[in-house]
């Protein structure tokens, strides 16, 4: 009996081996999408081997990857279905990316050619965004009179704060429509505007110049809403009333003490950003709990002051009553961060990929997560002060924490 074991063992190991004609049962519903990313013309000499290529379903979440060949060309069979694809590369100091919303795969193969855009690293960049607020436990509700974001000097030597200003992209969501990009005809390509459109009001740090240093690896925390201690009455937000703390507070023009109550008393009044300009009707300063696409920058060859007084620079929103952007010139970008809402599928970029190739996914709102920039430990552990990760594409980036890092 065990020699007709050993004989029945053999042969089913002979059959196992034979190739299957069909290993894949999907196999005929799978398109060939070969897709080939483009340096601009004066770095056309750069190996475009090994580039990473994220494609993700828009519909059903599902993500692929691949890497690119010595030709830049990655391919991959997928079924059908609308992708976000998505690619990064960095080379030292400068970074390119590249994005293709709603590529229509489906019915055989696709080809498709994926501007890489060119932009550096930057000294001073966005390390945290908490928009999403908290639960009021043990009370019921919810709460977002908390929301702050944290600025890190990335660079070896020492920034300054002053005249440093930020603000958000229109529009609020990434949900929302966005009247500001078209598409080509031919290739459905994104075009991008030539400015950023902030909404709403551009702040500005104090300063003469030298006022507010950032050593390198130091962080700044500037409270958006309440610089006051909000776990007083609900323990699962932060405490935001601390010396070093800035603050978004102008009662003139955003006078909702709900979402805008007087600085705790440890805030000094030298630390309160100023209003440059409002360009909405809102009494408080809105900025998006699930989405928000947030930039700092610094005008260069003017002051921030005399940009916005001319009229040109002010635009209003169309199709809005009451909201106008301001023009920000991509130039002056520092950083830019572009939130998604992950409860969504109907996410649109807003930021050009030169300035976020990518995003960072909220999960969710009023459940205490905050997103957060990843550590680079190799750049750290040899510059000796904490180096971010900066591929100025969220994707690789930011990720989404469990709980706001001040919280305590």
């Amino acid at each position: 009996m065990r020699r007709y074991h050993y004989i029945f063992i053999f042969i089913a190991f002979l059959v196992s081996c034979e190739p299957l004609k069909h290993s894949d049962p999907y196999a005929e519903n799978l398109n060939a999408l070969t897709v080939t990313v483009v340096y601009p013309e004066d770095f056309a000499d750069i190996v475009h081997e090994g580039v990473p290529v994220l494609i993700e379903d828009m519909n059903s979440r599902a993500k692929y990857s691949g890497i690119t060949d010595a030709s830049g060309v990655v391919r991959l069979n997928l079924p059908d279905g609308l992708y976000r694809l998505n690619a990064s590369d960095r080379k030292a100091t400068d970074v390119f990316n590249g994005t293709a919303d709603k590529v229509a795969v489906s019915g055989g193969p696709v080809n498709l050619r994926l501007p890489m855009a060119h932009s550096k690293t930057g000294a001073i960049i966005i390390k945290e965004i908490y928009c999403g607020g908290c639960k009021k436990l043990p009370q019921e509700g919810d709460y977002q009179s908390d929301q702050y974001f944290i600025l890190h000097n990335n660079d070896y030597e020492v920034q300054y704060l002053d005249s440093l200003c930020f603000g958000t992209m229109a529009p609020y969501n990434s949900t929302g429509v966005n009247p500001f990009i078209s598409r080509d005809k031919d290739t459905g390509e994104i075009i991008f505007p030539a400015f950023i459109p902030v909404i709403q009001a551009v702040w500005q740090f104090p300063g003469d110049g030298k006022s507010f240093p950032l050593q390198p690896g130091e962080d700044a925390v500037v409270c958006l809403r309440g610089a006051i201690d909000h776990t007083v009455q609900y323990p699962l937000s932060v405490n935001l009333n601390k010396p070093d703390y800035f603050v978004c507070y102008n009662a003139t023009y955003f006078p909702n003490t709900e979402y805008h109550p007087a600085p705790g008393d440890k805030i000094s009044v030298s630390r309160y950003l100023d209003v440059v300009i409002k360009t909405g009707k809102a009494n408080a300063y809105t900025m998006s709990i699930s989405s928000p696409a947030v930039i700092v920058f610094k005008a260069s060859g003017t002051t921030i002051q005399d940009f916005v007084r001319v009229q040109d620079n002010i635009t209003p929103v169309p199709g809005s009553k009451v909201d106008n952007v301001v023009k920000i010139p991509y130039e002056w970008v520092y950083d830019a961060v572009e939130v998604f809402d992950g409860r969504s599928a109907n996410n649109a970029k807003r930021l050009a990929p030169s300035m976020d190739a990518g995003y960072v996914l909220q999960s969710d709102v009023f459940m205490g997560r905050s997103l957060m920039r990843h550590v680079d430990e190799q750049a750290s552990a040899s510059a000796g002060y904490e180096v971010l990760a900066d591929t100025n594409n969220s994707l690789n980036d930011f990720y989404e924490t469990d709980k706001q890092s001040l919280h305590e």
